[in-house]
């Protein structure tokens, strides 16, 4: 809040606060505050500026490396709009995201300019752009593993490398164009990103030490590791489903283990769920690699989405979410891949094609942006987005307490208790609930019961609340 000044600069590199690390991302709240004071407005348009900035660069470099314009233009323009990437953007302390995927497209732009080219000052310059990427946020950890997928497509640099040039004939090579369809050793591939997955390793013992010792990570005692196992594949398809069906969206998705149904049937449903999602992944994955010699962008465009998801599926659970809209930020282009270049690809030779795909392709993007519009509309004030998260995900106690804090502050005492005891309905020794009820109960002059809810909150063993 005092600005972009040195000593807050080295506070950001030396700093877990917030349960992350990443100086990148307060050093740029710092500048905020600079440029906007604590004018919230100011905030949010650098958001949307970021925003912009991504869906430009995302543009960019599918154009780069396919060459293919009009479907480059597609996917960028489903980035742009797509309702579940309002909370990236539209939360202020989401900077992180934004700043992660600014420089991780970035790094992936210059990569494909240094394959194109071979200049190592566009592979240093990539890399230095991937240390900035993690130093904004470690979604990227995984960025090493991307680019191995991208040199299989659409860069085509799996297989052998291109024959020899005879004495004599270098001359006649193109000095800037790569090999179109020439493969590279896969010990070169493979040390190529050798300097990234350093990188992605240091951030990703930094980014654990500061969830762990902030006390964010919970513990195997409180999930389990086969939960959290069946969790994260069931939560493979979630995202699926709210990116073809993005309706329902709200801030927050309780825990399975935290809903009020977990200890009578909660664990078989979970394993009913997971072992459909295990299924459905397994034969979408066996469709994708049967038809990868003709259709390579669906091996790119799936694992680029599996893959990207990893740091954020929840087998290193933090915080008490199941999955969180914000999580799709980047993962998401891997989908848009598969339907920008799979769906033209189906039709085929069809005479009507691009009429067809100019006309669904503009229903679906004013579609969406129609969602968004008004999943940005939850986004007005406190009360709005957690009426909407308690209206559309039953069960959510964080919520309900959330919502009766804020009526709380606006005066509305009788309101506020009808919040706090629906988060007792959904986990009946929520300390937090019972303070803030008795809290309430204060307000509203009713001391008998205050006590009671506070006698209630000290009684609760720490590892039951």
């Amino acid at each position: 809040k005092e600005g972009l000044r040195p000593e807050g600069i080295r506070w950001a590199f030396r700093t877990f606060h917030s349960y992350n690390w990443h100086p990148l991302t307060w050093i740029s709240h710092m500048a905020d505050v600079s440029l906007f004071g604590m004018n919230p407005g100011g905030h949010h348009l650098a958001g949307v500026f970021f925003h912009g900035a991504n869906t430009i660069l995302l543009f960019l470099l599918l154009a780069i490396g396919t060459g293919a314009i009009r479907r480059s233009a597609f996917v960028a323009a489903l980035f742009a709009l797509h309702p579940l990437h309002v909370e990236s953007v539209a939360w202020i302390a989401e900077r992180k995201d934004l700043l992660s995927a600014f420089f991780g497209f970035g790094c992936i732009a210059l990569y494909f300019l240094y394959v194109k080219k071979k200049g190592r000052a566009l592979y240093l310059a990539a890399l230095l752009l991937y240390a900035l990427s993690l130093l904004s946020k470690p979604t990227l950890v995984t960025l090493p593993f991307l680019l191995l997928l991208l040199d299989f497509w659409p860069l085509e640099r799996w297989g052998p490398p291109p024959p020899a040039v005879p004495a004599g004939g270098e001359r006649k090579r193109k000095k800037t164009a790569a090999p179109e369809g020439g493969g590279s050793s896969t010990g070169r591939l493979l040390l190529e990103k050798a300097p990234f997955l350093g990188l992605a390793l240091l951030s990703s013992v930094m980014t654990f030490l500061a969830q762990y010792y902030g006390g964010a990570v919970r513990s195997l005692d409180a999930i389990p590791l086969a939960v959290r196992v069946e969790n994260a594949l069931y939560s493979y398809v979630v995202y699926i489903w709210k990116t073809v069906w993005p309706l329902s969206l709200a801030v927050y998705y309780p825990h399975p283990m935290d809903l009020p149904d977990w200890p009578a049937m909660g664990p078989q449903v979970l394993h009913l769920k997971a072992a459909a999602a295990a299924v459905f992944l397994a034969v979408l994955s066996f469709l994708v690699f049967r038809a990868a010699k003709r259709r390579p962008f669906l091996v790119t465009g799936w694992l680029w989405y599996l893959l990207a998801l990893v740091p954020m599926i929840g087998i290193v659970q933090v915080g008490s979410h199941a999955v969180a809209d914000r999580y799709t930020y980047i993962p998401l282009v891997g989908l848009f891949i598969i339907a920008a270049w799979g769906i033209p690809d189906l039709l085929g030779g069809w005479r009507w094609k691009r009429v067809f795909l100019a006309a669904s392709g503009g229903v679906v993007l004013a579609a969406l942006a129609a969602v968004t519009c008004l999943q940005v509309s939850h986004w007005k004030d406190s009360e709005s987005l957690f009426r909407r998260a308690v209206d559309v995900v039953p069960g959510s106690a964080l919520m309900e307490v959330n919502l009766g804090n804020v009526l709380l502050r606006k005066g509305a005492v009788d309101e506020a208790v009808a919040h706090y005891e629906a988060a007792l309905a959904i986990r009946p020794h929520y300390g937090v609930a019972l303070y803030f009820l008795g809290q309430a109960s204060v307000r509203g002059g009713d001391m008998e019961k205050a006590a009671a809810s506070f006698r209630r909150a000290l009684a609760i063993p720490e590892d039951r609340e």
